[in-house]
């Protein structure tokens, strides 16, 4: 007999146990803010919509000096007109780089999706390889970037090295922290100063006081339906880095010559960019609080997880390895069952573009496919693991998690 009482109470410990350093972080990425809306002016007139080519749009404008401060950067291109992270990674490498350029990625085989992209281990018609970059990889040794063997790869043909910081679906290697991401840049720098360190930066804003562009990277990007938009943007991504870098994004994103000069802010993006960012160092402490409580949950049934319940965190994934079809499900269903929006509908797995295996994906979200609300998702292959992510709140994240651990059980 299975006391899900106790289980529930021993997790409830361990996210107060663990989560001091989150709470730090949120209170100062709060402060980091507050300070760059006072500097910036924000006003009410920043939160109106704007039409057509939307030439001098005020609140678009401050909206990139403000991400720009936060991220202790020179530029940044803040838009609704991104329609996923995913986009916003490609428009970041599609605009910086060129035909015979090369692009090593440090953290071993980038995601599905982003395999799209570069082209690899099949040429798509429009992704990198098919415009003339070439492409490396260097495998991950263990959980940590291989250094040396990366260095020995850079060449001055190397124009651009891909730093992954989330895990994705793999449960070989673990997220990487900032300092880590500051590591591998030094290294690249050292090798070839000309080298351009690119960070997806997805899932791990504001979990630390520090982001990539703090510490040598010179690009990053992201998604706004993940921690960013505080569970209040609709759409949108941002790039953030070296000013020459996100202007040339810039052009790929509309044309040459316009760049971020034009873009509507349709209807309520404005005020829903803006107020979510405020509320995003809030929002992501609920979601890592939400990951700390699955991986004590689930730790005490008997299964792997990753990170563990006391373990650094640099993401609001948590994984865990359910080791067969029916516990996936099983799993997504509840997730799904304890959601505000479809409650009713049953998630059954399904092919998804840029994914090579069929995907489950539970996500009752207010937002279709808002990472930061709570959700589910995994690949239906061994070792069937489920990656958790997101939750507004933390009494949510309790309530659905502890349906899933009765639903999937003991291992």
């Amino acid at each position: 007999m299975i006391n899900f009482e106790e289980i529930e109470l021993n997790a409830l410990n361990a996210v107060n146990n663990n989560c001091l350093p989150y709470e730090e972080a949120a209170l100062y990425n709060t402060r980091k803010v507050i300070k760059a809306f006072r500097k910036h002016k924000v006003s009410d007139y920043y939160l109106k919509p704007t039409t057509g080519y939307a030439y001098s749009d005020v609140g678009r404008e401050k909206l990139d000096l403000i991400y720009a401060d936060i991220f202790h950067a020179e530029a940044a291109l803040v838009r609704s007109q991104f329609v996923s992270g995913t986009h916003a990674l490609a428009v970041a490498l599609l605009g910086v780089l060129r035909q015979g350029d090369e692009i090593i990625s440090a953290t071993g085989t980038p995601y599905d999706t982003m395999q799209t992209i570069i082209g690899f281990p099949v040429k798509t018609p429009g992704s990198l390889a098919d415009i003339g970059v070439s492409y490396k990889e260097v495998p991950m040794s263990g959980s940590k970037v291989a250094i040396k063997e990366l260095q020995s790869l850079i060449t001055p043909k190397t124009r651009m090295v891909l730093i992954q910081r989330s895990c994705g679906y793999s449960d070989a290697r673990k997220t990487l922290t900032v300092a880590e991401i500051g590591e591998i840049c030094s290294a690249v720098k050292t090798i070839n100063p000309d080298c351009l360190c690119f960070v997806d930066n997805c899932y791990g804003e504001f979990i630390e006081k520090q982001e990539p562009t703090e510490v040598g990277a010179d690009l990053i990007a992201g998604s706004l339906i993940k921690n960013l938009g505080g569970g209040l943007a609709p759409t949108g991504g941002y790039i953030v880095g070296r000013e020459d870098l996100v202007e040339l994004a810039s052009y790929r994103l509309t044309a040459p010559g316009l760049g971020g000069e034009m873009g509507a802010t349709l209807g309520d993006t404005a005020r829903s960019f803006y107020q979510g960012l405020f509320l995003a160092p809030h929002v992501v402490l609920q979601a890592v609080k939400t990951s700390i409580f699955a991986a004590a949950v689930f730790a005490q049934l008997g299964y792997d997880v990753k990170p563990s319940c006391n373990e650094i965190r640099s993401d609001i994934i948590q994984a865990i390895r359910l080791e067969s079809r029916e516990r996936l499900r099983a799993f997504c269903g509840a997730i799904q069952a304890n959601s505000p929006v479809d409650a009713h509908v049953v998630p059954v797995p399904s092919g998804l573009p840029g994914y090579q295996d069929e995907i489950i994906m539970a996500a009752g979200t207010f937002v279709q496919g808002a990472s930061i609300e709570l959700s589910a998702d995994g690949p239906m292959r061994e070792p069937f693991n489920v990656y958790l992510q997101g939750g507004l709140t933390f009494e949510h994240g309790r309530v659905a998690i502890m349906s899933a651990a009765e639903m999937v059980g003991i291992k």
